[in-house]
């Protein structure tokens, strides 16, 4: 029993796991700060790029007529702006880990069942999402705005929701990879599967401030975007893998933006629903609705988060584990 609980202990709080490859002496390791400080490096480097020629415009534009200055407006978020804000994040941190850390995709998270841990993740975040907005339906939290594209299909309403599809599933892979694959794994290496989860969760949260103006509803958001980074960690810890988180993220925003119409971490898409067009009903509260930043600041997120999280947890996703999936090809290429 006690040589068990030494175990257990070691791989929650002491150095040296490793989530998902072995490493061998050849690879080295990124120091946790300077980890912390290249992550949200990377991730500003790769939106101002993706920004670059609407800041080049803009600026030109207000050089011939400052006027102009009053009137600026942020870009619109489309699929094409969501992917090139977030595709270069993922190329960064792979060129990082190759050339540094002389390590392959799956050190990272990118390992074997690619297709169906992807799938399956992306099945599971539509069922948490949906029920997280039934939910709140059922409450009386929301009311029909229109109907959505479901009720009269056609290949010009479609193709931007696939489009959207496809741009979320990148979006929330750049985070996975960030987050849950790279920083994950270098803090729980050098400090243990706790300090991983809940450090990657703690910056994954205060990187969202920012989204929308200081508000209950915006601090209430953050910290139920914190607990998501935990229980989607946890997800990740018991796979071994960051393939089922990517799809998971990916569906959850894509179904809470494109399949609801409803606000995405304060993110206010253009684009006809999927399924129905939703809205706060008149008089209900922040709390419930999560206001401006949408269902992720509601309550009743934080209960279905904590349950995924306690489920987790309960299902081993902290015991320590020996062996790793396999590999991908190129993996062993690059190690």
């Amino acid at each position: 029993m006690w040589k068990r609980d030494a175990k257990l202990t070691k791989g929650l709080i002491m150095a040296g796991i490793e989530l998902y490859a072995p490493r061998t002496e050849r690879h080295r390791r990124t120091w946790t700060w300077a980890a912390i400080v290249i992550g949200i490096v990377f991730t500003f480097l790769a939106q101002i790029v993706a920004l670059l020629p609407f800041i080049i415009q803009t600026t030109i534009a207000v050089q011939k007529n400052p006027a102009l200055a009053k009137t600026i407006t942020q870009p619109e978020i489309d699929p094409g702006l969501i992917i090139g804000m977030t595709a270069p994040l993922i190329a960064l941190i792979l060129l990082w880990v190759w050339l540094f850390e002389r390590r392959g995709p799956a050190a990272i998270g990118f390992n074997s069942k690619s297709f169906l841990r992807v799938a399956r993740g992306y099945l599971i975040g539509c069922l948490f999402l949906a029920s997280v907005v039934g939910g709140l339906w059922a409450m009386g939290v929301y009311e029909v705005e229109g109907p959505g594209v479901f009720l009269k299909p056609s290949l010009a309403a479609l193709a931007p929701i696939l489009f959207y599809a496809l741009a979320f599933l990148i979006q929330g892979s750049s985070e996975e990879t960030l987050s849950r694959g790279w920083l994950m794994g270098v803090i729980t290496s050098r400090h243990g599967v706790v300090w991983g989860v809940i450090g990657n969760a703690v910056l994954f949260g205060a990187m969202h401030l920012l989204n929308v103006k200081a508000s209950p509803a915006m601090f209430a958001g953050c910290f139920n975007v914190a607990l998501f980074g935990i229980f989607i960690s946890l997800y990740a810890v018991k796979e071994r893998s960051i393939w089922g988180v990517c799809g998971w993220h990916g569906a959850w925003n894509w179904l809470l933006g494109v399949g609801f119409g409803l606000e995405v971490s304060g993110l206010k898409l253009k684009v006809t629903p999927l399924i129905v067009d939703l809205k706060d009903a008149a008089g209900a509260p922040w709390w419930l609705s999560g206001g401006e930043w949408g269902p992720e600041a509601s309550v009743v997120s934080t209960f279905v988060l904590g349950a995924g999280i306690a489920w987790l947890i309960w299902k081993g996703a902290l015991k320590p584990k020996e062996s790793y999936p396999a590999p991908v090809s190129a993996e062993k290429t690059a190690v």
